[in-house]
């Protein structure tokens, strides 16, 4: 049998990479590694990320994952047969007397609570019904009492506004006119800027080795938006903005988080745990990464951003 994390280990060893330079090259945490390489799976995030952190381990340090993961599968069927055949004494215990509790229950315990069900069912139908009619009543009256205060409401409402309309027609007609003129000036001035923000922007891949990607982005704004979301499963995420860490963490299925870039942002790094159920925008605009090896779920995205 494979130990996986010895395997790994001895790799990495060959590499002559320490578990440091494996965490900035990979963007696992070292933790994480650490309990790759003692084969403690149960200190990750979840199955997924074992499967998905032994994959770019693997990858990184020049050995096939698809063996390992497989041992992996072998070790965690194995490991779920044992715990489904042993059942403790003490349960079986507990079950064995639970069902003979059951089976010395009298018939006559289960008629008397029927008989004293029945000599109170009259008295429940009668409050049941009280209750029913006296609610019924309570609506009937507050309904009335509420249409009559609508009426009254209403006819004032007419006459107060008749008396003032003439006195304030021609006024709001010249600041109508003004607000009109006014708010077509904003809504011009907006979406000139808006437009301005997001037009001409472009993103173009420039190279691709293994999991890593580089990519340029000309014609950026001042300011740039980056939107990750996740759609159909949890995924970990993470950027780094002129190779300082701004913002990791796990967005569930649905969720959301927005990340502006700072004014003169040279690059930046995205770092992809699940990237089948990410979706990134930049300034609004869809960031279609998978088109560059759609099967890859992890994966290294470098951003060069061409600032005019």
């Amino acid at each position: 049998m494979t130990d996986i994390g010895k395997t790994l280990q001895n790799a990495r060893n060959e590499k002559h990479y320490t578990l440091d330079d494996l965490q900035q090259i990979t963007k696992i945490q070292k933790r994480y590694l650490i309990a790759i390489e003692e084969n403690n799976f149960d200190a990750l995030p979840g199955d997924f990320y074992v499967r998905a952190f032994i994959r770019q381990y693997a990858d990184t340090v020049g050995i096939k994952a698809d063996k390992l993961l497989s041992e992996l599968d072998e070790q965690a069927g194995k490991k779920k047969v044992e715990e489904t055949e042993e059942e403790p004494t003490e349960a079986k215990i507990r079950t064995e007397a639970v069902r003979r509790q059951q089976q010395s229950s009298t018939p006559s315990q289960v008629s008397q609570s029927f008989d004293k069900f029945m000599h109170y069912l009259p008295t429940i139908i009668i409050v049941g019904v009280v209750v029913i009619i006296i609610g019924s009543i309570y609506f009937v009256v507050a309904g009335n009492k509420k249409e009559a205060n609508q009426a009254a409401s209403s006819t004032n409402v007419s006459i107060s506004s008749d008396v003032s309309s003439s006195k304030k027609s021609s006024k709001k007609e010249s600041s109508s006119e003004e607000v009109s003129s006014s708010s077509s000036k904003k809504e011009s001035s907006s979406s000139s800027e808006s437009s301005k923000s997001s037009k001409g922007q472009k993103i173009t891949n420039t190279a691709v080795s293994g999991s890593r990607f580089t990519y340029s982005l000309t014609s950026p704004a001042k300011k740039n938006k980056i939107k990750f979301t996740s759609k159909g499963g949890s995924a970990w995420s993470s950027i780094s903005v002129n190779g300082t860490a701004n913002w990791q963490g796990t967005l569930q299925n649905g969720a959301s988080h927005t990340v502006t870039l700072p004014e003169g942002t040279t690059s930046f790094n995205i770092s992809l745990g699940n990237s089948n159920v990410t979706n990134i925008t930049i300034n609004g605009k869809k960031f279609d990464f998978l088109k560059e090896n759609s099967t890859l779920t992890v994966r290294q995205i470098t951003v060069n951003v061409a600032n005019e």
